[in-house]
């Protein structure tokens, strides 16, 4: 730094900036300098130095992670949040959940509010920290971020499409209130905690959608006999198909179709088929298995809701 003939220097110490600014606790030290020629040569003189305190600022945000209305159905259920300390200096914050929110069609039940430890932004029972009541977050550095799980419970009797939202609300333990109130010494070191923008209050919103898929199995048989004709008599081959029609919003998950060689016929290997495609027989890589003895089993998997699937094979009247 240049100091002319005359001139004040002032020094400060620096600290990191953070989403709430210098860090509190930070000791700013300021020192004024004065350069001159008295007719005797330079002289270089100190002020006293002057020495301010960072205040502790109160700040918090929370958003939800979820990126839509999560699908679910009666039973229980995992909304995710993101908690972030904007303040600068250390905090810990309540958490609330609210599920009788306005315009809900449904209400859940809060079961619990967790953290995740492992911080793998996956709710994993048995590993996440359930928080006890009051419900507070340990304390957590400036600009620390920490991922929340609200764990509800959908309740039976939930229609498809009908929706529901849950308000978690999030304060600071020191306290809250309008921007620039002042919390004396319950900042850093001693220091005073001022209420930031955010008021020291955060809520965010996550929703819920239910989901119900339901399936309707129908079968059919087309007869053609020996003759040309449509008559059931020996010899004849009786072509069943198997429609698996799911309605609703939602998946089923892991539908398998069966069905048994009636008696009186036996199965003409080589003839089961999913949509139109040929399936072996044996239990391979494909999703169909069928024998004389056993009849035919398909296995179609997760699928989704306004999906039909078809399922045909033939048989031989004895």
């Amino acid at each position: 730094m240049f100091c002319g003939a005359v001139a004040l220097c002032a020094f400060a110490v620096s600290a990191p900036a953070l989403a709430g600014g210098v860090t509190a606790g930070t000791l700013i030290e300021n020192t004024a300098v004065a350069s001159y020629d008295d007719g005797a040569g330079p002289r270089t003189i100190n002020s006293n130095t002057v020495t301010v305190r960072v205040d502790e600022l109160l700040d918090v945000t929370l958003t939800s992670l979820d990126p839509g209305p999560i699908n679910t159905r009666p039973g229980d259920a995992v909304l995710t949040f993101e908690l972030t300390n904007q303040g600068n200096g250390p905090e810990a914050f309540t958490l609330l959940a609210n599920p009788t929110v306005a315009g809900n069609d449904f209400d859940v039940t809060v079961r619990a509010i967790a953290i995740d430890s492992n911080g793998n932004g996956i709710y994993d029972e048995g590993i996440d920290e359930i928080l006890t009541a009051p419900q507070t977050t340990a304390v957590l550095a400036a600009d620390a971020v920490l991922t929340v799980f609200v764990l509800v419970t959908v309740p039976d009797g939930v229609t498809d499409t009908q929706t529901s939202a849950v308000d978690l609300n999030a304060e600071a333990v020191t306290g809250s209130g309008t921007p620039g109130t002042v919390f004396a010494a319950a900042g850093v070191d001693g220091g005073d905690a001022i209420v930031g923008t955010t008021s020291a209050l955060a809520t965010a919103r996550g929703e819920l959608v239910v989901g119900v898929a339901n399936v309707a199995l129908a079968k059919s048989v087309v007869l053609r006999d020996p003759f040309g004709g449509a008559s059931a008599v020996p010899g004849t081959i009786a072509t069943f198909t198997i429609t698996a029609q799911v309605s609703g919003s939602g998946t089923i998950n892991d539908l398998i179709v069966t069905d048994a060689i009636p008696d009186g016929t036996t199965y003409a290997a080589g003839t089961l088929a999913l949509d139109g495609t040929a399936l072996s027989d044996a239990a391979d890589g494909d999703a169909g298995v069928a024998s004389d003895a056993a009849g035919i089993a398909v296995d179609l998997g997760d699928v989704a809701a306004q999906t039909t699937r078809t399922v045909t094979f033939d048989v031989t009247i004895d």
